[in-house]
């Protein structure tokens, strides 16, 4: 028979067992931890961008010779070193919360070396001038820091390792975009589907601790800005269907070609891939470092900078631009360095918006920008949900909710015609690669290639080690 809750009860039964509030300060001090690591990596890769691009602008043509270099370099290390940390880092979470990847194996995609590995790799290839974002790396350095909390935990504690996981993956997401809402709706929409009811509240605690941390580092600020939004009326949606079918099919081309790329579909440029990595990294470094000359440096780096230009209503990202702009960053994920693509799926998005809004000669063009950024990034990740929920928070477009919402769940509709999740795809790719190959070599978002001279094959890590 069902009955009020007694208070006293549950709190005699909350104070009952000190060891599981020990655990409870532990999984927080370790979200606290893994928020400073992504705040980190964030002032890193910023400072480190910021001098590349003084170097760009004092010697221009040298990208031609250090690009391609360190492209070349990162690629080796990580193929030597750390082949767990390539790539995105989203891939690698969802694959280590695989139902079909023993317990033993996470450690090959999350892990504290790890963790370390990725932002010193990724900091790198900022140093480079990739198209690359540090949004989907940062969530695997705090999804390794948060694993690594594993070890200090009672036995019979209700926490376990694939709650540590999502706490840690949704921590990145909140603490890399300043958005603690995007964070929780990452955890559920692209981590884990549901919640476990017994430590929803405590991983909901963990990702906006996490959040707090940029917060207190970089002020309650929106990422781009106040967007300043006109009274949308009927004549915005014409322009603004079009921004989002045109942002829809792209995504999901760009997310069919990363596809395509990333696990080794056959073809003549793959094979030469999987047999010369480095050599393979080299040219699309040079390929990248040309178009940044081209485009007169726009498309180096997440783009971030153009979007934030754009929104104040200064051409940045022209529509050929944005077609280069797609293509370093296609080059780039290709070439298997550890970055992400959240930061310039956005900037691509915001391209597309802007040429709609020119094209229209609309006086709604931020929200036109929003829009596209939204769709995009929704078709590209087939997360409409998160996606909408990131772009509202970095342009504090509250007043937009309902259209952006409409453009990210319309795009990600449209993506899945032409493409599988990119996500879960790359993620069962792992997942059957650790399994075969004992763990491994498994763990990159660019799929590694078999044993060539070229890249000495990593020494396996022992089963029972947690790095």
């Amino acid at each position: 028979m069902n009955r009020e809750p007694d208070f006293f009860e549950h709190l005699r039964a909350e104070l009952s067992s000190g060891r599981v509030w020990l655990d409870r300060v532990i999984v927080l001090g370790y979200a606290i931890a893994a928020g400073l690591f992504v705040v980190g990596f964030t002032l890193a890769s910023d400072w480190v961008f910021g001098e590349f691009h003084r170097f760009y602008r004092a010697w221009p043509w040298a990208v031609l010779l250090t690009t391609p270099l360190l492209t070349a370099g990162i690629v080796w290390f990580t193929l030597r070193f750390f082949p767990g940390a390539g790539g995105s880092g989203i891939p690698q979470i969802k694959a280590a919360l695989h139902p079909a990847l023993p317990g033993e194996r996470r450690f090959v995609f999350a892990s504290l070396r790890l963790t370390v590995a990725k932002i010193g790799l990724g900091v790198a290839g900022f140093a480079a001038g990739l198209s690359i974002g540090r949004e989907g790396p940062s969530v695997q350095v705090a999804a390794g820091v948060m694993q690594h909390a594993r070890r200090w935990l009672s036995p019979n504690t209700a926490i376990d390792g694939r709650a540590l996981l999502v706490a840690g993956g949704a921590a990145g997401i909140a603490a890399a975009f300043n958005a603690p809402l995007a964070g929780v709706v990452f955890a559920i929409e692209e981590l884990s589907g549901r919640l476990e009811a017994r430590s929803s509240g405590l991983i909901i605690t963990a990702i906006v601790l996490a959040g707090l941390v940029a917060v207190s580092a970089f002020g309650n600020i929106s990422y781009f800005g106040v967007i300043r939004v006109p009274r949308l009326g009927w004549d915005v949606l014409a322009p603004g269907l079009l921004v989002t079918l045109l942002s829809g099919a792209a995504g999901g081309l760009f997310a069919r070609l990363l596809i395509a790329s990333l696990t080794g579909t056959a073809g003549r440029f793959n094979r030469w891939r999987a047999r010369f990595p480095v050599r393979f990294a080299a040219v699309g470094g040079l390929a990248v470092a040309v178009i940044g000359l081209v485009t007169d440096g726009v498309t180096f780096g997440a783009g971030s900078e153009a979007v934030k230009q754009m929104l104040q209503g200064h051409d940045e990202l022209t529509p050929l631009y944005t077609v280069l702009k797609f293509v370093a960053t296609w080059l780039t994920a290709w070439c298997g360095v550890p970055g992400g693509i959240f930061a310039p799926s956005l900037s691509i998005g915001a391209g597309i918006g802007d040429a709609v809004a020119r094209l229209a000669s609309s006086e709604q063009g931020p929200a036109l920008i929003a829009m596209g950024m939204a769709g995009f990034l929704a078709a590209v990740t087939q997360a409409p949900l998160t996606a909408f929920i990131i772009v509202m928070e970095m342009v504090d477009g509250h007043s937009m909710v309902l259209s952006l919402m409409a453009a990210a769940m319309l795009a990600s509709l449209v993506s899945r015609m032409i493409s599988r999740p990119l996500y879960d795809t790359l993620a069962e790719h792992m997942v059957g690669r650790a399994i075969s190959s004992g763990g491994s070599g498994g763990g990159t978002e660019a799929v590694q290639p078999p044993p060539s001279p070229e890249v000495p094959t990593p020494k396996p890590p022992e089963p029972g080690h947690s790095p």
